[in-house]
């Protein structure tokens, strides 16, 4: 079973930082892939804006307070590390599991913050979401802190688990030593044999999704995450949502503008899904948004020599040569573990997410070519899968086709890949196959999804600044004028990026400082700006 590539995975930053640390501790180091596969965007599915202004939502009732402790460390299920420090605190939020029946079940959300560190000119809370979907914020925010420091001197800085992620009511699905023998089967099948056996798999997690956690599968959709949205804000005592939002993370800020429009505070979107594009439009703009970054990264290496990188830099002919011989001859690693055709697809989409670990895909490719070992690109493909070195995985793929499958009501079968197969080969010798064939994640899936495209239409909301970058991969930059269009006349502010990678906050010096002053001035820059 091919894992889900992330079709708007956690901020590159984030990647590569967790990149940078494990390669490093296993001795690679500079010397050695949204969603599931495109992007289930997707009508409304729901009700139009809630312009409730409330502290408790649509019934007025108290807002409930919030009792922060210490922090305890991350969980396996957020991706297990230390706990973040005396800086830090954290919380459980009750939400309703059914938004319509706001007095039924109750789940918990699971919230982190550090308070501004500036507080004679606190501004108020500043809430991210790092996007997946399917990434916790709870794990997350403590280790991007840093390249925030601007901010945090005027805004708590806040986050949390989605609902089905993490700790707020997790989606569980296979365990660890059935996710690794899922992996190993073919996910993009040539024969009749591989076919079954791919199907069997994807049956296999579905059902274990369905037994594990059925009763929660129905409401981790965007809808309801956008509610919870309002519900922290209540909680915090804003009367408006300050949000920073990052690649999935902005089409939940943009479902949340159009239900509640004049609760909009400053808000950037950045890294953005297109919410004009349905499966298929949204898988193929992103397998093409990630050969183009692949092609821009064989540009850059060779012009560079492969400068620092370790190893010579492949052509694309050697890459698409290695992925086929894959798929009959895995090759080995040190731990034990093959790797196959699929991994090292998605270890090389993982390396193309940030400039700053493209070294590291450099390193892999001469890895795999040279010593017929593929430590590194199973790294790669490890940090996409959410696999920790101790070999348990966090649920973030189980999240990420929860939420995807959620949202999306587009199902597809084996005839529909078939059909679509050469469109997507011909978007990428090196993605498209496996693109194609990860249009099977929702297939037999026991919810029905909310939408085909998502409603971000907000009129009366205050203006949002909407960011995307010419290089990224997994949400192409047109995405970003498109969301700056569907927001409406006067609300959607978009500046564009000549940069590469996923997200630009902390990599691009005008794109970094421009989301400064709207945060902290609520200045925003003329719409269609460009920063190169």
């Amino acid at each position: 079973m091919s894992p889900t590539r992330p079709r708007v995975t956690a901020l590159a930053s984030l990647a590569a930082t967790i990149l940078v640390i494990a390669l490093a501790a296993t001795g690679c180091g500079d010397n050695g892939g949204d969603r599931a596969n495109g992007q289930d965007s997707g009508s409304s599915g729901g009700s139009g804006a809630d312009s409730s202004n409330g502290n408790g939502g649509k019934n007025g009732s108290p807002a409930p307070k919030l009792s922060w402790k210490t922090c305890d460390a991350p969980t396996a299920a957020q991706g297990a590390g230390k706990a973040p420090g005396k800086a830090w605190q954290c919380a459980k939020l009750p939400v309703p599991l059914d938004h319509s029946k706001p007095d039924g079940a109750k789940i918990d959300l699971a919230l982190i913050r550090s308070k501004a560190t500036d507080p004679s000119h606190r501004i108020g809370s500043l809430v991210f979401n790092f996007g997946g979907p399917g990434a916790s914020g709870v794990s997350a925010l403590p280790s991007l802190a840093d390249g925030y420091d601007t901010l945090h001197a005027r805004y708590d800085l806040v986050s949390f688990d989605p609902r089905g992620v993490g700790e707020s009511a997790g989606v569980r699905c296979q365990s660890d030593k059935e996710l690794d023998a899922a992996y190993q089967v073919d996910g993009t099948p040539d024969d009749d044999a591989e076919l079954r056996q791919t199907l069997a798999a994807n049956k296999a997690f579905v059902d274990a999704c369905a037994k594990n956690s059925g009763k929660v599968l129905p409401y981790v959709d965007t809808i309801s995450a956008a509610r919870d949205l309002d519900r922290i804000r209540a909680a915090l005592g804003e009367s408006r949502l300050h949000y920073f939002g990052i690649s999935y993370g902005t089409e939940l800020g943009g479902v949340y503008a159009h239900l509640f429009p004049k609760n909009v505070g400053r808000t950037v979107l950045d890294a953005v899904v297109d919410p004009t594009q349905d499966t298929v439009q949204g898988d193929l703009g992103q397998t093409k948004g990630f050969q183009l970054a692949l092609d821009d990264y064989l540009k850059d290496c060779a012009s560079a020599g492969a400068a620092g990188s370790g190893g010579r830099c492949p052509t694309l002919d050697e890459i698409t040569t290695l992925l086929k011989d894959l798929d009959s001859r895995p090759l080995p690693t040190s731990q034990g573990r093959k790797l196959t055709q699929d991994e090292a697809t998605n270890g090389i989409a993982t390396a193309l997410y940030s400039k700053d670990t493209w070294k590291y895909l450099t390193a892999g490719l001469q890895e795999a070519r040279v010593k017929g070992t593929g430590n590194t690109l199973l790294l790669l493909f490890d940090s996409m899968a959410g696999r920790a070195p101790d070999g348990r995985y966090n649920n973030l793929q189980a999240a990420n086709r929860a939420i995807s499958c959620a949202d999306s009501e587009e199902r597809y079968g084996v005839e529909d890949v078939r059909r679509l197969l050469p469109e997507f080969k011909a978007a990428s010798p090196v993605f498209g196959e496996s693109a194609a064939w990860s249009l099977l994640s929702c297939t037999g899936w026991p919810v029905k999804g909310k939408w085909k495209t998502p409603e971000v239409g907000a009129e009366g909301a205050a203006p949002i600044l909407v960011v995307g970058n010419a290089g990224d991969p997994a949400t192409p930059v047109a995405g970003a004028a498109n969301m700056a269009e569907k927001l409406g006349k006067g609300v959607g502010v978009r500046l564009t990026v000549k940069g590469e990678g996923h997200g630009t906050y902390g990599v691009d010096a005008c794109a970094t400082k421009t989301m400064d002053a709207a945060f902290l001035d609520g200045r925003l820059p003329a719409d269609g700006t460009t920063c190169s």
